[in-house]
């Protein structure tokens, strides 16, 4: 019988991966633009910086006859023959000159440091993408035409668009319905039908909510007959607090939230205020444009107080790199530089969907943003601190502030007298025992401290007057205007650049003036670029809806990225979206409304035959759950789900956590092994989608897994308790629990066949391994 339940197993594991694997196409395009980003970030500027004086095509004298500004002078290599061998560094001249071993060594002023090794290693092992030549890519800089930069698509104001005229004039319930038939109809497609109840509803609560529906919950709509039946579930589920959880932890993969980062920096222990007040902004439909000032600029907002700060956390967490005091500020310059390219690329990527930080060592190679552009962003960041603040009025926190400086001071003088031999321990209790009465007396002590923002400029300079002394940091109330680095280098400054935003949303722009311009800089996203912003956060929940954006890249809508499958279409939701005042429940009702939404998941030879890659959208996708899904899922049918919203995190992997997945610990440097393995983004920068794999670490913690191994006794049991005896009866409702589907004929004899060979194993194992293996299966992982 162990060899039946390994069959089992193995069918399940073998099914998902059969049905979640990439076709090569697609997933090949996408990884290419990330490469090609990847080089433009990290790679370009190295080359622009050490190697381009004398291997590019602005160089005086091409050394060597080696160009390395462009793929076709990469391809080509030099005197000394091919320059690299694409995922294998160690056959590479360029990096075996680099290391300056034997031979060639380059750079010839000096070798590169061990992190730059690293970086252009990993580059080659990664396969070296270069963007392809063009006059762009290998021409000499000759300023950039703002003025036809703007006439590309996504810069074009967006305005509500005329209905296309449709020949299944009857199928549209929606908008959004029309133009999505006219595209089908241009491609010689017809809808699928309307996907049955039962799929439906578990569709839309894992689409709204993050979970599954109950039994109970699926019945009560099953047994509603009214025509208005799915529109108020639809409503109701918007209504629902676990709507903000759900849509909360998809906002906090773009914001690269942590619960804890570097050790070094201990000021991430109330993260998780971040968090909920994301989750309570979904919940409350915080209009998207005021979601966008408050995570940016609250603090300077006359209409918010403390009790916002947390919205800050997406700047105030950000990742933090380590400096070490004992370098020289030469080095240190350039890792504070490297944390100012960090703010602008999640700022301008999570909202704009564009690429600015490319056009830290030169303008953009592709779209129009100048180096000026990127260093008028930049210098909003340099003028901005990290700080710790309390979310109540500072008049009333003052008294708990002088507390705690009195509780500081005496924690300092306990570890002094810790020190002292005899150990004056009478002194050491007098001291414990006058920072607990401080503790328990003074009002409002324990206060929450949110990751909040400062006006403050950071300068790094010398510690003494040699290098070798060593970098202090010096903190200045007034902002600054950054130089434009030359070939974004700090320590090679070049004229001051005016804090502006981008000069291709703007027809004129103006210098930020007040303060760092945090708030000038969020109010020009939603006034100048406010056509351009709508169409990103809508395509980014398109794609959350329908698995596949309008914009198959949501974080780059610049020249590499991709043109919209349904442009009309976007413009309209955009556009539309604006009209209705940032609303994003309106936007999620208007798409779970649609017969185009509501399709079944069912291929046809003819569908698969002319769109095998469903770009327009004549069927539903079918969709893996995320790990906190299916995770969250398991809690469910096990009644073992903690319902409590918000609150610090807890461990993933604790025995004791049955909270939804969203409050689990992400630690930025030390991510869960658990979370790895299912596909969930990394911490440590902007994440524009969720990239589903299938390995085998997958299916093997589906197999050995704590998780599956302790969700499957607790909902065996409560199978038992609800079912006492009567095995058919405990089968349908394991089904109902997890399914949300009664079992077929044939599902019932092959449970029944099972579950009566218990031989030395007893009864009760085996139920757990049975309803170990359901939940192993693509029924419960994907949803139609």
């Amino acid at each position: 019988m162990y060899f039946r339940l390994s069959i089992l197993f193995m069918s399940c594991l073998v099914l998902i991966a059969n049905t979640v694997a990439e076709k090569p196409g697609p997933a090949d395009a996408k990884l290419d633009r990330a490469e090609i980003e990847y080089f433009e970030r990290k790679i370009r500027p190295l080359l622009s910086e050490h190697c381009y004086e004398c291997h590019s095509e602005e160089s005086d004298t091409v050394q060597g006859g080696l160009l390395l500004d462009s793929a076709t002078g990469i391809a080509q290599g030099g005197d000394s023959g091919p320059v690299l061998v694409a995922g294998f560094p160690e056959q590479s001249l360029l990096i075996e000159t680099i290391l300056y071993d034997d031979g060639i060594q380059m750079p010839p002023k000096g070798k590169l440091s061990d992190s730059e090794i690293a970086e252009l290693t990993r580059w080659v092992k990664r396969g070296a993408a270069f963007p392809p030549s063009s006059d762009l890519a290998i021409r000499k800089p000759s300023g950039i035409d703002f003025a036809k930069g703007r006439k590309f698509w996504s810069f074009q104001p967006a305005a509500p668009q005329p209905l296309p005229t449709v020949k299944q004039a009857e199928w549209p319930r929606t908008r959004i319905d029309s133009f999505v038939l006219a595209a089908m109809e241009q491609h010689d497609l017809t809808p699928s039908p309307a996907a049955d109840r039962v799929t439906l509803v578990r569709r839309l609560y894992f689409d709204v909510t993050g979970l599954p529906p109950t039994s109970q919950q699926l019945q009560a709509f099953l047994d509603d007959t009214s025509p208005d039946a799915y529109e108020h579930l639809v409503d109701t589920l918007l209504e629902s607090p676990q709507y903000g959880e759900k849509w909360g932890r998809w906002w906090l993969d773009m914001a690269r939230y942590t619960d804890r980062t570097a050790s070094w920096l201990p000021q991430t222990s109330q993260a998780h205020l971040y968090r909920d007040w994301v989750v309570d902004a979904f919940n409350h439909d915080m209009p998207y444009d005021d979601f966008i000032h408050r995570q940016l600029a609250t603090d300077l907002m006359p209409q918010t107080g403390p009790e916002d700060l947390p919205a800050l956390g997406f700047l105030s967490l950000s990742p933090t790199y380590w400096k070490e005091p004992k370098l020289p500020c030469e080095i240190i310059k350039v890792i504070v530089a490297d944390e100012w390219e960090e703010r602008v690329d999640a700022v301008t990527r999570s909202f704009l969907g564009l690429t600015v930080a490319c056009a830290r060592c030169h303008d953009h190679k592709f779209d129009p943003i100048s180096a000026d552009d990127y260093y008028g962003l930049a210098g909003v960041f340099a003028s901005t601190r990290h700080v710790e603040r309390p979310v109540i009025d500072e008049k009333k926190y003052k008294p708990v502030r002088s507390a705690k400086q009195a509780v500081k001071k005496w924690e300092a003088e306990i570890t002094k007298l810790k020190k002292q031999k005899p150990l004056p321990q009478q002194h050491i209790d007098e001291l414990t025992a006058k920072i607990a009465e401080i503790k328990t007396t003074t009002p409002l002590y324990d206060t929450p401290m949110a990751n909040a923002l400062s006006e403050e400029s950071m300068y790094v300079v010398r510690a003494g007057k040699t290098p070798q002394e060593g970098t202090k940091f010096e903190y200045r109330p007034e902002p600054r205007d950054l130089p434009s680095f030359i070939r974004g280098n700090p320590n090679r400054p070049g004229p001051i650049v005016r804090r502006r935003f981008l000069t291709v949303l703007s027809d004129a722009p103006r210098p930020f003036e007040n303060g760092s311009g945090r708030l000038e800089l969020a109010e020009s996203i939603t006034s100048d670029a406010a056509s351009l912003a709508a169409r990103v956060i809508v395509n980014r929940v398109w794609l959350a809806h329908f698995g596949q954006g309008i914009v198959d890249t949501p974080s780059n809508f610049g020249q590499q990225g991709s043109r919209p499958t349904h442009p009309q279409l976007l413009d309209d939701l955009a556009a539309r979206f604006i009209e209705n005042g940032w609303s994003i429940k309106r936007l999620h009702r208007d798409i779970l409304m649609s017969a185009t939404w509501q399709q079944s998941s069912a291929d046809s030879p003819q569908r698969s035959h002319i769109d095998p890659e469903n770009v327009w959208l004549s069927r539903m996708n079918r969709r893996r759950l995320t790990f906190e899904e299916w995770r969250d899922a398991m809690l469910t049918a096990s009644s073992r789900l903690n319902p409590n919203i918000g609150g610090p995190s807890i461990t993933l992997d604790s025995a004791a956590n049955t909270r939804r997945t969203l409050y689990a610990t992400v630690n930025r440097r030390d991510v869960s092994p658990t979370l790895m393995v299912h596909d969930f983004p990394d911490p440590t920068q902007h994440s524009p989608a969720r990239m589903a794999t299938v390995t085998p670490l997958q299916g093997l913690y589906a197999l050995n897994g704590p998780l599956l191994t302790q969700q499957a006794k607790w909902i065996a049991d409560q199978v038992e308790a609800e079912n006492p005896g009567d095995e058919p009866s405990k089968i349908a409702a394991a089904y109902r629990r997890l399914f949300s589907r009664a079992p077929r004929d044939h599902e019932i004899r092959l449970a029944i066949d099972y579950l009566a060979d218990a031989n030395s194993e007893s009864k009760s194992d085996r139920w757990q391994q049975y309803i170990h293996v359901l939940l192993a299966t693509n029924e419960f992982t994907f949803i139609d």
